[in-house]
């Protein structure tokens, strides 16, 4: 049987492969393992906080959540539509023992997926959502009368996000004479995102603001970038900030509409903090696909990158075990530990701004701190994906690419997780030499490693 857990909770088409009887199922699994239902008295039963974005079917898919943990013994908090993060930090800030969030993230609004988060916001390691997976469909003693869990909404608890967001800023941290241009995705950040930068005296333009179940992510967001990229130049704006549906990423837009990406916005914050002595160890996390302009950048400042697989859950396991305060991924997905278990796109827009406040540079200056080398990516499918780093003829086509590129460039080859496919990645100066070198090595791995042929 497959695992049902993905790299990011579980997902898939909502009504079709993401059922309300898997809904309920999973939620008085994790009831179990993550609230010790049963183990409590009515005086004293788990309790769980649950948030959604903004997709229809996230309204009946709250309802068996909501009916599975408390049909397990769990008192209940809905805290209606609120970003991952959101979630993330009230389950630790209210002293909650779970907490469920609601979304596919960018995903098309066809998708919707469960995430869990155990006791202190945390995401969940693999050996709990495989003790999840083994409760499923187990026998349980089901309580009655009294036992039975309490459920209540609390939608003034998504202020309390709100405030927290606006004091991590810190003093003299006000925003007045910003424009920004604020793209939520029609998603779970419309509220929260418009009111931080509003808190904070901004001129706000807000975009993609009016979701109605159906249109989130629906060409606009941090995956859509160009009706932000308009409205910023339409309206003179100095700032244009995307986040996707759950907003727990972020990425940026400068004065003149050019795309400011994951790795330039953990280029800016490393400088910042380290300046304001926050940055642990004068270390960032990063992911092996970060562009090397970021990795000259930080080397040039004397900033050391941490480097991780792909994944937001690796990033935040290396900041974990090492204490470190800043991580994240191109995708825009930034992790300020001080402040968050997870990555918070409004968190992100907010100290982006902040440093434009309190430097009066621009964003183009500010993102000046590196120079992004062109990345070419070729998808190879239809290929042996176990045999990308042993076949001798593929791996002596990549060291060969990576001595002609020296360390004007860098090659990379990644077996997708979930398809037969290698993804070729090659960064170089110019983008004709990068996609010349991705695509003779894409050719390589095409013939080498085609399921059809015979291995040898």
């Amino acid at each position: 049987m497959a695992r049902l857990f993905g790299t990011d909770g579980v997902r898939g088409t909502a009504n079709l492969e993401l059922t309300a009887e898997i809904a309920v199922e999973l939620s008085v699994a994790a009831a179990h393992v993550l609230g010790e239902a049963g183990a409590f008295t009515a005086a004293r039963r788990p309790l769980a906080l649950v948030g959604r974005d903004t997709r229809a079917s996230g309204e009946f898919l709250e309802s068996a959540v909501v009916a599975g943990l408390a049909s397990a013994g769990v008192d209940v908090v809905r805290l209606g539509v609120i970003p991952t993060p959101g979630v993330a930090y009230l389950v630790a800030n209210m002293e909650a023992d779970l907490g469920v969030m609601l979304s596919a993230s960018h995903n098309p609004m066809p998708d919707n997926g469960i995430k869990f988060f155990a006791r202190g916001g945390v995401k969940l390691d693999d050996a709990i959502e495989d003790a999840i997976e083994e409760q499923m469909g187990a026998v349980w003693l089901r309580p009655t009368g009294a036992e039975v869990g309490r459920v209540r909404d609390d939608l003034g608890a998504v202020e309390a996000y709100v405030a927290h967001l606006v004091s991590s800023l810190g003093d003299n941290s006000s925003l007045e004479g910003l424009k920004v241009v604020v793209d939520c995705a029609n998603g779970a950040g419309f509220l929260t995102a418009l009111a931080a930068f509003d808190a904070q005296g901004a001129e706000l333009v807000p975009l993609h603001a009016a979701p109605d179940g159906l249109n989130i992510n629906d060409n606009c967001g941090s995956t859509h970038l160009g009706s932000l990229q308009a409205a910023v130049l339409a309206n003179g704006a100095d700032l244009g900030v995307a986040l996707d549906g759950d907003a727990d990423r972020c990425l940026a837009v400068d004065a003149t509409g050019a795309i400011v990406d994951g790795d330039q916005i953990l280029a800016i914050l490393a400088l910042a903090m380290r300046e304001a002595l926050t940055l642990h160890s004068d270390t960032v996390v990063a992911t092996v696909m970060s562009n090397l302009g970021f990795l000259h950048a930080m080397k040039a400042e004397g900033i050391h990158v941490d480097q991780t697989k792909v994944g937001d859950r690796y990033v935040l396991e290396a900041m974990n075990a090492n204490g470190f305060t800043l991580g994240g991924e191109q995708s825009g997905h930034v992790i300020m530990s001080e402040f968050a278990t997870t990555g918070d796109g409004v968190l992100t827009a907010l100290h982006l701004a902040a440093r434009m406040a309190r430097t009066g540079k621009s964003l183009a200056e500010l993102a000046g701190v590196m120079k992004r080398l062109p990345q070419v990516m070729i998808n190879v499918s239809g290929v042996n994906k176990t045999r990308a780093g042993i076949d001798p003829v593929v791996t002596s086509a990549v060291s060969a690419a990576a001595r002609e590129l020296g360390d004007r460039g860098r090659v990379l080859l990644r077996p997708s997780g979930t398809e037969p496919l290698v993804r070729v990645m090659v960064e170089a100066e110019t983008e004709a030499e990068a996609r010349s070198v991705a695509a003779r090595l894409a050719g390589v791995v095409r013939e080498r490693l085609a399921l059809e042929r015979a291995i040898g």
